[in-house]
C-alpha cells in the first residue's frame, strides 16, 4: 500500500503544480516557497496514510489550496504591501497581448478568495470541475456556480478596462 510511495518522486513530480497554485494565488514567490515547502511537510508526515501516487497529487493539490487561502488570510497586509513589485516569472512563449494578460491576472487578483481559486484550479491547473470540488471540499453545483459568478465579474471588469483604456468611459459595448 504506501511502502511503494517514494516521497522524493513525489516532490520532484508534484512540486511545480503546488508552488504554481501557491504564486498564482499568493501573487508572491517567497510566500508561495513557503506554503509549498509546508504542504510537503504535512505530506512527509502523512505519507503512512496516502494510498498511491495519484491520490498524493490530489492530496497535494487539495493542501496547496487552503494552505494558499489560510496563509493569504493570516498575511494579507504583507502580502498587499509587496503585490506592488509583484512581476510575473519568465514565460517561455510570450503572450499575445501582454497588456491585457496583465490586466487579466489583475482582474482575477481582485476575486473573492474561493472563487480566485477556483478560476485558478480551473484554467491554470486544468482541473475538472470534480476534481476543483474535491480539492476545495464543496459541491460540484457551487464550483459550478462560483466559476460562472467569477467569469461574470471578470467579464465585467474586462470589459470596463478595455473600455477604460480606449477613452470610451463606458459608453463603447
Amino acid at each position: 500500500m504506501t511502502a511503494t510511495l517514494d516521497f522524493e518522486y513525489l516532490v520532484r513530480t508534484s512540486q511545480r503544480m503546488v508552488f504554481s497554485i501557491a504564486y498564482r494565488y499568493l501573487r508572491d514567490a517567497a510566500a508561495a516557497e513557503e506554503v509549498a515547502q509546508d504542504v510537503f511537510w504535512e505530506l512527509h508526515k502523512r505519507l503512512g496514510t496516502v494510498e498511491s501516487n495519484e491520490h498524493a497529487v490530489f492530496w497535494l493539490r487539495r493542501v496547496a489550496c487552503h494552505r494558499s487561502i489560510d496563509y493569504a488570510r493570516r498575511h494579507a497586509a504583507e502580502l498587499r504591501a509587496r503585490s506592488d513589485a509583484f512581476t510575473e516569472p519568465a514565460q517561455s512563449d510570450p503572450p499575445a497581448d501582454p497588456l491585457l494578460s496583465k490586466r487579466l491576472r489583475e482582474a482575477v487578483a481582485t476575486l473573492p478568495k474561493k472563487m480566485r481559486m477556483v478560476v485558478l484550479l480551473r484554467f491554470q491547473q486544468e482541473a475538472k470541475l470534480e476534481e476543483i470540488a474535491e480539492a476545495l471540499g464543496i459541491p460540484v453545483n457551487t464550483v459550478k456556480s462560483q466559476l460562472h459568478r467569477a467569469l461574470a465579474m471578470l467579464r465585467e471588469k474586462m470589459q470596463f478596462m478595455l473600455e477604460e483604456s480606449s477613452g470610451m468611459g463606458g459608453t463603447w459595448r
